[in-house]
């Protein structure tokens, strides 16, 4: 097989597979790691060779390696180094030990648990902190445990690259192999650090200048494969060249940007990499060993989430939240991947069974998150009278408010809004998941309880009921949503106000019952037109009644906007509603027909405007007939319009030609 048909069967097969993957809610890389075990040489036989296909996947453990270290920070590491030095340095060094012992008490080498136990320790950063984001945890107590360990997995793998291929020596030769690639480290890292740091900024501030976005993403992949490459010959692995480099980046202002352009080849090389760990899955191994598979995911379970739970309990976690840190964390990640590639001396079928536990950890680990809560409740007693005390004293604070306005989520924007309740003399009630921002408004006087207000329980228990409006302000849509179920369950009558980070929130917060959605991007657009038409000359209560008008009609004149081309969407936009014209040829299927007639209301497609004869938007309604040569403006998501479009321009049948 040619490159280029490597390359095809490569990102047809894994398209596919991540679509379908994503369909049902599961991790992408488990469908690159399915593409791989079919395409590869122990399935269908379509690739016999992968060495092309390794030599690119390198590139993806570079790109993510860069990544990593483009989110290092000293400060975000001080900051959390109780939990990160602590709970996330005892977690891995306990892992790799425990089956280093194991593996003593099994008859093998301890080198080779220790290789076991450094793959085993690491955790799914890309799905846990999904997961945690998805269900507002993300500030919860376990949620900032969780993430503090997950950091220091990420940074761990930069010595376990190196530590993990010397296991395969003998002890003496591994001690001196050792020392000397540390040795290598410190040197060249002291290098880099201490002149790449100043020559880095010079060299991007130069290229910055140039003021072109491709030269600015050429040169960070130029300077990422540059310091790869030094490391390399250093005799050290291409990833932690990377690693320093995303680490000199992100101490710059270059940071967000760098980022944004490196995602998309991190990505795709990424999934490639998982494709051709993929190939090296030979299931009529499996199939003989299924049941050291099951024993090996067993003991993975088992033993990380026992381990994480006590390091948890013994850093003054609560019961419940030790609990949740275990299931949370007790399942394997894609880094395991990436070290189970390049630790040496595993032998086959041992890798064949790790490749397994790691998949099938991964593919119940969002099943054994999804009854988290359940399971501690379950198994915790303390967990309901932690709760019915914060319930208690949730109701305390809030017994002798009435009318109140009751605000969901405390950050910046609804601090804004407390300012002016305040100045207004009208009393509010504020809920807030993060401990210390509710810490630091309290001490400052401000009417804030520590809630999730997600929680039918919290929400009555902050005065609901006696509530005059209710003001939604967090940023989770699906949040929002079980807030609006809950009120309107309570109190169907009571205003509700939700805060829409973009547009593509509207929609579901206005079907889900919100009286009023104010949107950040459309109120940006509206104020920027109010202070444009102002200072124009236009008179300031024409301009009011503008803006009056444009709210009543629920920001109708503001939906929707026209993309050009070649500009970039992200998934998302997909299901944004846009802008999009059409000119109506002498053939088309649409003329003399009028708009009713036409039905692309039943496509859910609007026609904003219509242009005839250079004259635009004439008066629509449902009678307009269509006329050759004009031009309809819609209102729709891409593949609405692609269907309008489509029944537009079909040519007439013969037997409709007098229509």
């Amino acid at each position: 097989m040619n490159t280029l048909q490597l390359i095809l069967m490569l990102l047809g097969t894994s398209v596919l597979a991540v679509v379908l993957f994503r369909r049902v809610n599961l991790p992408p890389v488990l469908g690159y790691l399915l593409v791989g075990s079919l395409i590869g040489p122990h399935a269908f036989h379509f690739m016999e060779d992968s060495k092309d296909a390794e030599r690119l996947a390198e590139f993806g453990v570079v790109f993510l390696m860069f990544s990593i270290g483009l989110e290092f920070s000293l400060p975000k590491l001080k900051a959390m180094k109780h939990t990160v030095l602590g709970l996330g340095l005892l977690q891995v060094a306990l892992t790799m030990l425990v089956f280093a012992v194991i593996s003593i008490l099994s008859g093998h080498p301890w080198q080779l648990g220790l290789a076991i136990g450094g793959v085993l320790s690491m955790s799914s950063t890309a799905v846990i902190s999904k997961l945690l984001t998805e269900r507002l945890e993300l500030d919860a107590p376990h949620g900032r445990d969780i993430i503090g360990v997950l950091l220091f997995q990420d940074l761990a793998v930069v010595p376990l690259l190196i530590l993990l291929p010397s296991l395969s020596r003998p002890l003496e030769q591994m001690a001196v192999l050792m020392g000397i690639a540390l040795l290598k480290a410190v040197v060249v890292l002291s290098l880099i650090l201490f002149f790449g740091q100043r020559l880095m900024r010079q060299w991007f501030h130069f290229v910055a200048r140039a003021h072109s976005p491709e030269i600015f993403a050429l040169n960070v992949i130029l300077f990422t494969l540059f310091l790869a490459y030094l490391t390399e010959l250093a005799g050290l692995s291409l990833a932690l060249g990377a690693f320093v480099a995303g680490m000199l980046i992100s101490e710059t202002e270059y940071q967000h940007t760098v980022e944004a352009d490196i995602k998309p080849f991190r990505d795709v090389l990424m999934g490639l990499f998982f494709v051709t760990i993929g190939m090296k899955l030979d299931m009529s191994i499996l199939l003989d060993n299924w049941w050291a598979v099951l024993a090996v995911l067993f003991a993975l379970l088992l033993v990380k989430g026992f381990i994480v739970w006590a390091v948890a309990r013994r850093m003054k976690a609560t019961p419940g939240n030790a609990v949740r840190d275990a299931l949370w964390l007790c399942a394997g990640g894609e880094f395991g991947f990436v070290l189970l590639g390049e630790a040496g001396g595993i032998p086959l079928r041992v890798m064949q069974v790790l490749l397994s536990a790691l998949v099938l950890s991964m593919l119940i680990a969002p099943f054994i998150i999804q009854y988290c809560e359940r399971l501690v409740t379950r198994f915790i007693r303390s967990e309901w009278l932690l709760k019915s005390m914060q319930i208690t004293q949730t109701a305390a604070k809030s017994m002798t408010t009435e009318k109140h306005v009751l605000i969901c989520g405390f950050g910046r924007c609804s601090q804004f809004l407390a300012r002016f309740l305040a100045q207004e003399g009208i009393a509010y009630m504020a809920m807030d998941i993060n401990p210390e921002r509710v810490r630091e408004a309290a001490s400052q006087g401000e009417s804030v309880i520590f809630a999730d207000a997600t929680r039918r329980e919290s929400l009555l228990a902050a005065g609901l009921l006696r509530a005059s409006v209710v003001v939604i302000a967090i940023d989770a849509i699906r949040g929002a949503e079980k807030i609006l179920h809950h009120v309107r369950d309570c109190r169907p009558e009571l205003p509700v106000v939700a805060r829409a980070p973009d547009e593509q929130a509207f929609e579901p917060l206005s079907r889900a019952g919100a009286t009023e959605v104010v949107s950040e991007s459309l109120e940006a657009s509206l104020m920027l037109a109010t202070h444009a038409l102002v200072l124009m000359g236009l008179p300031m209560n024409r301009v009011l009644r503008r803006v009056r008008d444009t709210r009543s009609e629920r920001y109708q004149l503001l939906r929707g906007f026209f993309y050009s081309p070649g500009e970039h969407c992200s998934g998302d936009d997909e299901l944004l509603p846009r802008l999009y014209s059409i000119w109506i040829g002498p053939d088309s299927s649409g003329i003399g027909r009028s708009l009713e007639e036409l039905g692309l209301e039943k496509l859910d497609c609007e026609v904003r405007a219509i242009q005839r004869r250079g004259i635009k938007s004439i008066a629509v309604t449902p009678d307009t007939r269509i006329k050759a040569g004009d031009v309809i403006v819609l209102l729709g998501i891409p593949s609405s319009l692609a269907a309008a479009e489509l029944s537009l321009r079909t040519a007439m049948p013969p037997d409709d030609a007098g229509h």
